[in-house]
């Protein structure tokens, strides 16, 4: 499995775009994709089914293997996708994404919907504003080129919160890296995630936030190496 190829799958409201710190720091094939509802892809309907063919499509455009990371929703998504057509993909890392979605998590992101949305600009000033108070200037660089996807807020909640993700974790039978930052809300979880999954590790970085990819994307992108660097050992001595 020489130069694993690699799809990344970005947060809420972002695009593929937002992943260009970390895929400028990687050699190989590559696909950074736009979910629907995002990016290229704005004014579509979001919807899980939606979602994981576009990773599915992204697999196959690769050669029909690839080594998979979502951060955020994109983890989400990476995770459905896994357990959907596992033969396609070689190893998950999952990033921001542990916790188990249910209502009462939903409730702040539908309240930030409704703020942001009651704003002449759909809070698209707001957002920028924000953004660029905590990321590093080509991180927010990267946000901006694909825009902010905020009207797409109701229904990717309802689509998560539709899914079983930790039976989703246990149904992909390859390795699964979850990487959190050491301060990121979504780690509620990550012990019942690991527990759920085949081959899992747990990985928490120190300082970091939610937006551990958009942060500190030096590191992320030493983390997804050494996972595809793994995977293609695991294939090579696997008989």
């Amino acid at each position: 499995m020489p130069g694993l190829p690699i799809v990344f799958v970005h947060g809420m409201r972002l695009s593929g775009s937002a992943w260009s710190p970390v895929t400028a720091r990687l050699g190989g094939a590559f696909r950074a994709i736009d979910l629907p509802g995002h990016g290229a892809r704005r004014g579509e309907v979001f919807t899980m089914d939606g979602a994981t063919a576009a990773v599915a499509d992204a697999v196959a455009d690769l050669g029909g293997r690839a080594l998979v990371v979502g951060h955020s929703l994109g983890g989400y998504v990476s995770m459905a996708a896994a357990a959907r057509c596992p033969e396609r993909v070689a190893g998950l890392v999952v990033a921001g994404a542990t916790a188990v979605p249910d209502r009462g998590l939903a409730v702040p992101f539908r309240v930030m919907h409704r703020f942001l949305s009651a704003r002449p600009d759909g809070g698209d000033h707001l957002s920028r504003w924000i953004f660029g108070r905590v990321l590093p200037p080509e991180s927010l660089d990267g946000v901006l080129a694909g825009g902010i996807a905020t009207e797409v807020i109701p229904d990717l909640v309802d689509a998560v919160i539709g899914t079983d993700v930790l039976a989703d974790v246990a149904r992909f039978p390859g390795p699964t890296w979850f990487v959190n930052g050491g301060h990121d809300h979504f780690r509620w979880h990550e012990n019942r995630f690991l527990a759920a999954a085949a081959h899992g590790r747990l990985i928490v970085v120190p300082g970091a936030g939610h937006y551990l990819p958009l942060t500190h994307p030096v590191a992320m992108a030493r983390l997804v190496s050494d996972a595809a660097a793994a995977v293609r050992q695991d294939h090579a001595v696997a008989p």
